[in-house]
């Protein structure tokens, strides 16, 4: 991955723009770039675009919406800044923060009523880090559903999406001006193809081991279930063109992937009053707090693995969830009439079983104070049948990686934009500031529609007018 004199960049053929990379990123910028009236070309690596959303739920957080109010929720984009920047410490750019905030609904209602998305409010539980119920997702609640319609929105206008071919340079005068990409083929055979303003949308670093263990050493060991493509080439060639990046330590874990299925177990059976033990039948952490830093203190027990313990009141609100029914499906879920026989089918001692029980009931009842500062206040004791699945941490995506601003236009160290290349998604600085205790749920694709959607039109703005 390079960045080479625009004199060598030779191509036949050019577009007005070009983004690489066909998630929800990419093609919600390309949506946005042909409704501004430029022509675009989608570059993708894989043979069928997937992507980081494909292995998402797909859930995307906005406030304001039409289906929020449908339901009676307030919600402003006040308020989602404002818990984006709590949640973050804040440690991130506000101005971004409240740019998406503000694009937040307005993008969810116009992917919707003009490109077919038809997307549902979650209802039944809070996720972490969220004042009202403001997640959006597909009927089937899969990043998997939500790819396949963009990529229908993007087939109605007749979007062109070159799949097997990674990018791997990019061909730029010395302002930094990218005039052209040169991608591969699967049969080694490379292409060149001219551009007038370049959109990354190729996600961020989380695939290139090396890269991680520099970055984020404490998530380096962990499990990587994002997308095998994601390997900083947004990092590189910014860098490379003299772009500044921030927050590379920042990333989007998660504590409860099912062993060994894989699948992420819903976080509303914690949100709701259930809890995580470890092997040993003892609490280890504040469980909500977030799913992103439960993922490092679930390594670091023993094994590196734990378990949720919930009951089926905990599980009903979340049935219905792909990810969840594929565990159910394939036998993940443990199931008991008594904790004491929960236990023995996770292989642990029903003693420390039953008094962490027993003293999780103590937080219910305000008796006493967890030590590790969570509120079980105002949830109700497990009953039977009781639950258990058993999980791990792993690393979904990087939150690390290109400054823009509010225009998406990638920034150089001194602040000034770079002549035609924007970001968004992972390939841009997310909101999480600098670790994993910023992530806020939905970000990923919240930053990805969101920025894309805003690339994507500065984008197809700046090729359709001369400089």
């Amino acid at each position: 991955m390079a960045v080479l004199p625009a004199e060598e960049g030779k191509f036949e053929y050019s577009v007005p723009v070009l983004v690489i990379g066909a998630g929800a990123c990419g093609l919600t910028a390309a949506l946005a770039a042909k409704e501004s009236g430029a022509q675009v070309l989608v570059l993708e690596r894989d043979a069928k675009p997937t992507g980081s959303t494909a292995l998402s739920t797909g859930l995307i957080p906005a406030a304001g919406t039409r289906f929020q109010k449908a339901l009676g929720i307030e919600d402003a984009p006040e308020l989602l800044a404002g818990d984006i920047w709590r949640k973050a410490k804040g440690q991130t750019d506000r101005a971004i923060v409240d740019a998406v905030a503000v694009a937040s609904g307005p993008t969810i209602e116009w992917l919707a009523d003009r490109h077919g998305v038809a997307f549902k409010l979650v209802e039944g539980f809070l996720y972490p880090g969220h004042s009202v119920l403001r997640m959006h997702g597909t009927p089937h609640r899969t990043g998997e559903e939500l790819e396949s319609t963009l990529l229908a929105a993007a087939g109605r206008l007749e979007i062109d999406i070159m799949t097997g071919a990674t990018a791997t340079d990019l061909y730029a005068r010395s302002d930094g001006r990218v005039s052209a990409v040169r991608f591969a083929r699967p049969d080694g055979r490379t292409e060149t193809i001219g551009c007038d303003a370049l959109v990354l949308a190729c996600c961020g670093f989380g695939g290139d081991k090396e890269m991680v263990g520099r970055e984020i050493p404490e998530i380096a060991d962990a499990e990587f279930w994002g997308h095998a493509g994601n390997k900083g080439d947004a990092v590189t060639w910014g860098q490379a063109l003299g772009a500044a990046v921030a927050d590379m330590g920042s990333y989007q874990g998660h504590g409860a992937v099912a062993v060994p299925y894989g699948n992420p177990v819903n976080w509303g059976v914690l949100m709701n009053g259930g809890y995580q033990v470890n092997s040993l039948g003892l609490r280890f952490s504040n469980e909500v707090r977030g799913y992103s830093e439960q993922a490092v203190e679930v390594i670091a027990q023993p094994g590196r693995v734990a378990w949720d313990i919930y009951d089926e009141a905990r599980e009903r609100p979340i049935l219905g969830f792909a990810d969840y029914e594929a565990i159910r499906a394939l036998g993940g879920i443990r199931k008991a009439a008594s904790l004491r026989e929960l236990a023995a089918l996770m292989g642990m001692s029903a003693d420390a079983l039953e008094c962490t029980n027993t003293e999780v009931d103590s937080f219910r009842a305000d008796e006493k104070q967890d030590r590790w500062g969570r509120s079980f206040s105002g949830t109700q004791p497990l009953a039977a049948p009781f639950c258990a699945v058993k999980v791990t941490g792993a690393l979904f995506h990087t939150q690390g990686g290109l400054v823009i601003d509010t225009a998406a236009r990638v920034l150089r160290t001194d602040r000034t934009p770079l002549p035609n290349l924007f970001a968004g998604g992972g390939a841009a600085r997310g909101l999480s500031g600098p670790s994993n205790w910023g992530y806020f749920s939905g970000g990923g694709l919240l930053t990805a529609t969101t920025l894309g959607r805003i690339a994507g039109t500065s984008a197809g703005r700046l090729s359709t007018r001369s400089y």
